[in-house]
């Protein structure tokens, strides 16, 4: 199970998220769910639309089953597969 402890090193293709913050003002507050992830973009799904964002300088609020968790981009910047292996500890 996902939790505010193991985000970081669980699969986030799936999760609702939110840019809580970016260098990009044109992304600030966008919300949609993950479709797909490289070791340095997600691409999150949001009004039918597809959009590619960049992991470095950027936080994402993750909505978890009983709470929301702000993770910094940059700690999320490893290929999927190799961040799942590892299991990186809490953040």
């Amino acid at each position: 199970m996902i939790t505010s402890q193991n985000i970081t090193a669980h699969e986030w293709i799936g999760l609702r998220v939110k840019i809580a913050k970016s260098t990009d003002p044109t992304i600030q507050g966008l919300e949609g769910i993950v479709r797909d992830e490289t070791m340095n973009t997600f691409t999150i799904e949001t009004n039918g639309k597809r959009l590619q964002v960049q992991k470095q300088k950027t936080v994402f609020r993750a909505e978890l089953p009983n709470e929301k968790v702000e993770v910094d981009g940059s700690l999320l910047r490893f290929r999927p597969e190799d961040r799942v292996k590892k299991g990186l500890r809490k953040w």
